[in-house]
């Protein structure tokens, strides 16, 4: 180890010394960088790169020249090599239409903006008033809001330019995260008892979501059993469980309850859902105990009750509070011997 480190000194004694830079030389590069940041400094905001030339683009609504003029106004105290994309939004804050601005520029003297607009996604009902809302709560007071979009009740209109209703809110959650095929087929989103946001179709179910919770799985377990044919005329899905959903009011209540034990993931039912909460021996009194059917175990015919003991009489029961609930069909509430 000795005889290494020997060996190491001696190597760097041997190689040659580095030459000293001279102290005016430091100083030299050290003024050039300070003068070349200075000179950019200058250039930067000088009147040889001023902006002389604003294009505005995206802009539909009736808010358009006044928006126009506002960035106009603004991006003409910037320069093309020191743009200020947060004063181009704050020059457009007052406009609820405005959702982004983006910029960009042209060396020397030209910038474009574009404009960024909400876009109404459903309708505020207040009274006898529509009022149009967009995707992240923003009202857009100034829109028209048709008849085509989706409609969420509302006590008194919104005092600000944000919605903050929590129920309200909840149901435009719902809608933002429907489908687009879906979407245009909402009538309505309302708060129904037990059962929570009920979403109306037009020429539809109801659907009931419960909570603006798993939206995604909800929507997806909505979209398998609407485009299933054995379920048609069913007057509700029952989504609050997305992982079962449950289907009711359908006219032909046994047949599709076989159809539902073949796919193994509906659960069909006869009559609306039992309310959260209810009872057990309440529902069965009112024939409305919700039956779940597994893929593994046939539905009993209609015509003859299932023998004691069979797989049918097994059958799991959903009661009280758990997300899907609803009423038997008839040969199930006569499955006992």
């Amino acid at each position: 180890m000795t005889a290494a480190r020997l060996a190491l000194g001696t190597t760097l004694r041997r190689l040659p010394a580095l030459p000293r830079v001279p102290r005016r030389t430091v100083g030299a590069i050290a003024a050039a960088a300070l003068l070349l940041a200075a000179g950019w400094l200058w250039l930067r905001d000088s009147s040889l790169v001023a902006v002389r030339h604003v294009s505005v683009s995206g802009l539909t609504t009736v808010d358009a020249p006044r928006i126009r003029l506002a960035l106009e106004s603004a991006a003409r105290d910037m320069t093309t090599l020191h743009l200020r994309p947060a004063e181009l939004r704050f020059a457009v804050r007052r406009f609820p239409i405005v959702a982004d601005v983006r910029v960009s520029a042209s060396f020397p003297h030209r910038v474009r903006v574009t404009v960024i607009e909400h876009h109404p996604i459903a309708a505020l009902a207040v009274a006898d008033r529509r009022i149009a809302i967009a995707r992240d709560g923003t009202v857009l007071a100034t829109l028209p809001a048709p008849s085509t979009l989706a409609t969420i009740p509302l006590r008194s209109a919104p005092s600000g330019v944000r919605l903050t209703d929590r129920r309200a809110r909840a149901a435009l959650a719902i809608v933002a995260a429907a489908p687009r095929a879906l979407r245009v087929r909402i009538a309505r989103v309302t708060t129904q008892g037990g059962r929570g946001l009920a979403v109306a179709l037009d020429a539809g179910p109801t659907l009931y979501f419960g909570t603006s919770g798993q939206l995604a799985a909800k929507w997806a377990a909505a979209a398998r059993v609407l485009a299933d044919s054995r379920v048609a005329g069913a007057t509700y899905v029952d989504v609050r469980l997305p992982a079962r959903p449950a289907v009711g009011g359908l006219p032909n209540a046994p047949s599709a309850s076989a159809a539902a034990a073949d796919a193994g993931q509906v659960v069909v039912s006869a009559q609306a859902p039992a309310v959260d909460g209810a009872s057990t021996s309440s529902g069965t009194a009112a024939g409305a105990t919700a039956q779940s059917v597994p893929a593994a175990t046939p539905a009993a015919p209609a015509s003859a009750p299932a023998p004691t003991g069979s797989p049918a009489a097994a059958v799991p029961q959903t009661t009280g509070s758990r997300p899907v609930t609803g009423a038997a069909t008839a040969p199930a509430a006569n499955a006992q011997p």
